[in-house]
């Protein structure tokens, strides 16, 4: 029995967290994508005035506190959200980035770069190395996701500054979710508190670290503000990718046009993209391969179905940038190992126990897995125990008598 299969359109497996594929056999992603990628002119100009009123009572009579606050890493998109902004619409941010420790030289220019280029002030804000650390090695023993502190820190901390400061107003860049297409144009979807638990945070909570021997003290910066502090400010935030048309490629030319930001000066060797996650070494890296060990796709597999959309690429030339990219261990792995304190072997054993029984199959002690290309190829040797091996076929029955799910 085929256990993946994927979109016709682009390049996702079936196994894409939330997406969902129709009789047609294109993804939920794919349908999603060409609704925005369909809509014209006029329309975005109707979304641009709605956006200019929607904002209009946070920045019109505001004149001794900041118009917004803005989600920064100093990468293509936030550079971009504070040009639309600050040059276009002439406000006064606040730049606030969480550091999770590992940013590219190249991420660190870009970053460092922000203040000066938009004359804005600029909150970094990031845990000791000694706790992050402590929840990389955590968290991806008990969820599978080395990069859960990351995820907490950008969705938690601005909004902490955002009370603290008392701005309501929080602009972020692309919609969120646009990976699984759940939103369409007209849902207008804003940030939210549920999202972020359950799809940024996988579930977690800060005050979750704790048994595990984390101190509160070193949470802080994780902690969500409450529903009657948010509401005290009216804190609000708005996804510009519902009223201006979203395209990284063009957006990325115009921040590389207009001022000094550059990309990755090596390639990475997980992905052909140069532009995206400078902020962290590993999201390119270790946290997809973690991906392809759970799901059976990587962030190759992200980029080229983004560029399919927007028409900046052939599904034939995604398929063989995920040929090329999907699987690769790469060599940020052996850095994060030192940066934790972890063997290999042991990476291993952990990363295994996440295989997803309706994405892989043991067979003759390898881990096998369909792929895009019509061949389903072995991809390493099995790390389980016994009782882990005997759980993972038990399951594995269990779906395969269910139509794996489907």
């Amino acid at each position: 029995m085929i256990k993946m299969q994927y979109c016709k359109s682009c390049v996702y497996p079936t196994s894409t967290v939330n997406l969902q594929v129709d009789d047609e056999g294109v993804c939920s992603s794919c349908r999603t994508g060409k609704a925005f990628q369909d809509l014209n002119a006029e329309f975005w100009a109707q979304r641009k005035e709605r956006f200019e009123k929607i904002i209009a009572p946070y920045t019109k009579n505001n004149k001794s506190n900041y118009d917004c606050l803005i989600p920064v890493s100093g990468g293509k998109d936030s550079f971009y959200q504070a040009h639309l902004m600050c040059k276009e619409y002439g406000l006064k941010p606040l730049l606030m980035t969480y550091h999770g420790n590992n940013f590219l030289p190249e991420a660190d220019h870009n970053r460092d770069l922000m203040r000066h280029v938009f004359d804005a002030d600029h909150i970094v804000w990031g845990p000791s190395v000694d706790t992050l650390k402590k929840l990389n090695k955590l968290t991806f023993k008990i969820m599978g996701d080395m990069n859960w502190q990351n995820h907490c820190g950008i969705t938690s901390s601005p909004i902490q500054i955002a009370v603290k400061f008392e701005i309501p107003l929080i602009i972020w860049g692309e919609i969120s979710w646009d990976i699984s297409g759940m939103y369409a144009p007209d849902d207008f979807v804003e940030f939210s508190a549920r999202s972020r638990h359950e799809h940024d945070l996988r579930g977690y909570e800060w005050y979750d670290m704790l048994e595990y021997g984390i101190k509160e003290k070193d949470m802080l910066w994780a902690k969500y503000p409450s529903d009657e502090e948010i509401l005290e400010v009216g804190v609000r935030g708005l996804y510009i990718g519902n009223f201006f048309k979203w395209d990284p490629i063009r957006q990325t030319e115009l921040v590389m046009k207009n001022y000094d930001w550059i990309q990755a000066e090596k390639p990475f060797e997980r992905t052909y993209r140069r532009i995206s996650n400078l902020d962290d070494r590993y999201e390119n890296g270790i946290h997809d391969l973690l991906k392809f060990v759970k799901f059976g796709y990587g962030r190759a597999s992200d980029h080229a179905s983004k560029d399919i959309k927007t028409g900046d690429m052939t599904r034939e030339e995604g398929i063989e940038m995920v040929r090329k990219y999907d699987a690769v261990v790469s060599s940020d792995l052996f850095y994060w190992l030192d940066y934790v304190g972890m063997t290999e072997q042991e990476f291993w054993e952990i990363a295994d126990s996440f295989r997803d029984p309706r994405v892989w199959w043991i067979e003759n002690g390898k881990w096998w897995k369909d792929n895009i290309w019509g061949e389903p190829a072995s991809y390493g040797d099995v790390h389980l125990t016994d009782e882990q091996l005997k759980d993972f076929k038990k399951t594995e029955k269990n779906l395969s008598d269910d139509k794996y799910g489907q």
